[in-house]
């Protein structure tokens, strides 16, 4: 793997040192220990993330919560979580055994008892960087251990005949719940499949390589070739997925799901693109920021059909959409173009949201920061 050289677009924006430092810690500690956190301790040595706007506990956010801990290594908030999930989350029996229940209370009761993949894929990241960054230990602080039994389960779990794989084996594609053969475009993260490649079981090696460059060509296919919008859902061929409305409601949309995409294919270009000399990652970055800049500037941010075609209601999450268009400038040329720079800019002027809303907004938000400046890494 070649060296990897993490940009720092907020210092060309403009930004300190000094001032970049002051204001990772400052979001750090807002979402983690100040009087808006979403970070709950529980009892000696166990915490949760909580999805303020749903009141809950999710693997989207435990997962997150990790990797935020990781990145900036404070290990006593990551084993926290890390214990909380898998007292609380962790299945042992029924055909979803070796998953995580994807909602659970504060109370570590299960909402469900089924995964949602993009939990699984952050843990089993965030447990890697863990063990490189820290040492393994015993029992389920033997990081790596546990990463690399998370993704044995999530490619072989039809083996057992009970239950189905995460990943489906013959196209490499995510699903978006094993038993459903459909996606989500945001699930879909090539960077972490190339490191999969190099650290899950060695059999299963030449899948996460395979899956690493079917995402890359899926993320091409499910993004529209004039906006660069994503639904929340989509078919294996890349079209946004219309069915199943009386059960999961409508996610043909790009809507608040789909708001990582731009972010991830941006994470994939700094981690892995930009090295290999690819162009389709800053392609459908700038077709994303040219759509908010140009096409809807002067609207607040709002609900569209992925031609961009506006639909009725405001965006849920407006913070995310400013974080992720600004993240989406990792992916693009250097000195950074106008629109980039707007969008970079305007992220750093655009404080944490408060409010019952705030823990997606502000994960998103935390993501970005770490990503352009620099800190979002390999570990």
């Amino acid at each position: 793997m070649k060296k990897i050289v993490y940009r720092n677009v907020l210092a060309e924006a403009g930004v300190s040192g000094a001032d970049l430092e002051k204001r990772t810690w400052e979001c750090f500690e807002a979402i983690f220990h100040g009087p808006d956190r979403f970070y709950f301790e529980a009892g000696p040595d166990m915490a949760y993330i909580e999805d303020t706007g749903n009141l809950d506990a999710r693997t989207e956010g435990m997962s997150y919560g990790m990797m935020m801990c990781v990145q900036l290594d404070r290990k006593e908030e990551f084993d926290r979580l890390w214990k909380w999930v898998m007292t609380y989350m962790y299945m042992t029996e029924g055909e979803n055994s070796g998953y995580f229940a994807w909602s659970v209370s504060p109370e570590g009761v299960p909402n469900s008892h089924g995964p949602a993949p993009d939990g699984e894929e952050y843990f089993a990241m965030a447990l890697f960087f863990a063990s490189h960054r820290w040492g393994d230990r015993e029992g389920i602080f033997d990081y790596s251990c546990w990463g690399r039994r998370i993704l044995r389960t999530c490619l072989h779990k039809e083996d057992s005949g009970r239950g189905r794989n995460m990943w489906d084996r013959e196209n490499h594609l995510i699903r978006f719940v094993p038993e459903l053969d459909f996606t989500d475009p945001s699930y879909h993260l090539p960077h972490f499949y190339e490191l999969f490649s190099l650290l899950a079981d060695p059999a299963d090696r030449d899948f996460w390589k395979k899956a690493a460059g079917a995402s890359r060509s899926y993320l091409r296919r499910a993004c529209h070739p004039v906006t660069g919008l994503s639904a929340e859902y989509a078919a294996f061929d890349g079209e946004p997925f219309t069915g199943m409305r009386d059960v999961f409601g409508r996610h043909d949309w790009h809507y608040s799901d789909a708001y990582r995409t731009v972010a991830n294919i941006a994470m994939d270009y700094c981690w892995f693109g930009a090295a290999r000399g690819e162009s389709w990652q800053k392609e459908i970055a700038g077709k994303v920021r040219k759509f908010f800049l140009e096409t809807v500037a002067e609207a607040p941010r709002g609900i569209y059909t992925v031609d961009g075609t506006a639909l009725e209601g405001k965006a849920l999450h407006p913070v995310a959409i400013t974080a992720t268009l600004a993240q989406s400038a990792l992916a693009s040329d250097e000195p950074l173009s106008d629109g980039a720079l707007r969008c970079v800019r305007d992220f750093w002027e655009t404080p944490l949201r408060t409010g019952e809303r705030r823990y997606y907004d502000n994960c998103l938000y935390m993501f970005a920061l770490l990503a352009l400046g620099g800190n979002y890494r390999i570990y």
